[in-house]
């Protein structure tokens, strides 16, 4: 395993393996380095309407380009906070392999999380949504079986709501990122099935006939996300 990801370096360490030929233990960190690398995409954003007057406990995402930003950026707050407590809390009997793939897992998704804060932020600080409530009291963080299956879930739905959100993005820049974020998500969703089932990196519950991953709508997604999030998210005016 490489020496980048034994330290769990930062996000410069992480991008050195863009350079060399990506082997299947080290693809993690190709995969979290792309989004440092397209930071600079983000340098202008309109101020769409984040939609006020929600009711109590409720979190608007906005609309237009922000709305999709804080779409993604809510996601990967999940996803982020998923894996740190993975991190915090291994489950029983953790192969040190396993340890070390989702530990550079949990920092992919930490600087997906901090990418989105920043980028929003500086292009609309206004808009931007807050820090997420997560909920994972579904979740035994202490069996494999357990973490996996949400682990699965996390990631799938993380695909499909970036393929997804492609056609409500207006800024070529911003559906660039989220291509490259995606191929990200991919890899993510690919390794964890091949932990559950050996040999599987997908299947046709995400695949479609012509070979394609699944797009989710914005409401799907957030229906499922919701289950982990004790804040009300309302996504009815991403993209508009």
């Amino acid at each position: 395993m490489s020496n980048n990801l034994k330290k769990g370096g930062d996000e410069a360490e992480i991008a050195k393996p863009l350079y060399v030929p990506i082997k299947r233990r080290s693809f993690f960190m190709y995969a979290g380095a792309t989004a440092g690398a397209t930071a600079l995409l983000l340098s202008g954003c309109d101020d769409d309407d984040t939609g006020g007057g929600m009711p109590a406990g409720t979190v608007s995402l906005g609309s237009g380009d922000v709305g999709v930003l804080n779409y993604a950026y809510a996601l990967e707050q999940l996803e982020a906070a998923f894996y740190a407590q993975i991190v915090a809390t291994p489950y029983d009997g953790i192969p040190a392999d396993e340890k070390a793939a989702l530990t550079a897992i949990a920092k992919h998704e930490e600087i997906h999380r901090e990418f989105f804060k920043a980028a929003i932020t500086a292009a609309a600080p206004t808009m931007i949504i807050p820090g997420l409530t997560p909920d994972f009291s579904k979740i035994n963080f202490k069996d494999r079986a357990s973490v996996l299956g949400a682990a699965k879930t996390f990631e799938d739905l993380g695909v499909g709501a970036y393929n997804g959100a492609g056609k409500l993005i207006k800024d070529k820049n911003y559906l660039l990122l989220a291509g490259k974020i995606v191929s990200v998500e991919a890899r993510h969703a690919a390794y964890v099935r091949d932990l559950i089932t050996p040999g599987s990196f997908s299947a046709s519950d995400v695949v479609n006939a012509a070979g394609l991953d699944q797009a989710l709508d914005v409401t799907t997604v957030l229906t499922a996300a919701q289950t982990y999030i004790k804040e009300k998210i309302n996504g009815d005016n991403v993209g508009k």
